[in-house]
């Protein structure tokens, strides 16, 4: 009984949270989301995007409509969100992050699996490729292949590239309060891997279509 009573208001603080939280990076980002075609709510997808923040997530999950937001969970990494009670809380409860281990002599599960029992579950997904935040004078990191193997074995998913732009402005590492600056979050066209389409070679394609959503003065 107290299980279930704890949980449930586990469930309605997340729920105020989210809500809270939504506003909040609306008001310190303006964030415009720029659509380079329709994106309708019915298809699962995997939002994949360029890293230059620890917020890029919640900035993509809080511009996607509520009713795609609402089974839309990060990717990120385990030792982030729970390294105290307030991160586990967010992670878990509030953005539903998929908890993936980053040191590979940690993991007990492949990070590609939990991904796709994610997806067979209903979920769409956020991933950040580079694997890490982007402190370079490049534009774009070497990305991971895992967007080709997961639209490989699950050949129904929309693989959207996505470009953050300027975030890393509002809360610059080692910050304690954000500035409030404009952002852009650019959604390009579904794409996939095309049959027998090489692994280099969608990933080269992939890379090409972060590139291309890049505002012209960031390229």
């Amino acid at each position: 009984m107290r299980q279930a009573l704890s949980s449930g208001l586990r469930h309605v603080a997340a729920h105020a949270t989210a809500g809270a939280i939504s506003v909040l990076v609306r008001f310190l980002t303006a964030p415009q989301a720029l659509y380079a075609v329709e994106l309708p709510p019915g298809p699962q997808r995997v939002y994949f995007a360029n890293h230059c923040s620890n917020a890029d997530a919640v900035l993509i999950w809080a511009v996607l409509p509520p009713e795609i937001r609402a089974r839309t969970r990060p990717v990120a990494a385990a030792d982030y969100w729970l390294k105290n009670r307030l991160r586990r809380f967010m992670g878990r409860d509030v953005f539903r992050v998929l908890l993936i281990e980053r040191l590979r002599a940690h993991r007990t599960q492949n990070p590609v699996e939990q991904m796709m029992a994610a997806v067979d579950a209903g979920a769409s997904l956020i991933i950040f490729p580079e694997g890490r935040r982007n402190e370079s004078a490049e534009l774009l990191l070497d990305m991971r292949p895992g967007i080709f193997h997961l639209g490989q074995a699950r050949p129904e998913l929309e693989l959207v590239p996505v470009w953050i732009h300027n975030l890393n402005a509002v809360l610059p590492r080692g910050a304690l309060i954000p500035v409030p600056i404009l952002c852009t979050v650019g959604f390009g066209a579904p794409m996939r891997p095309a049959p027998e389409e090489p692994k280099e070679a969608f990933m080269a394609r992939a890379r090409a279509a972060l590139l291309a959503l890049a505002p012209k003065e960031a390229a």
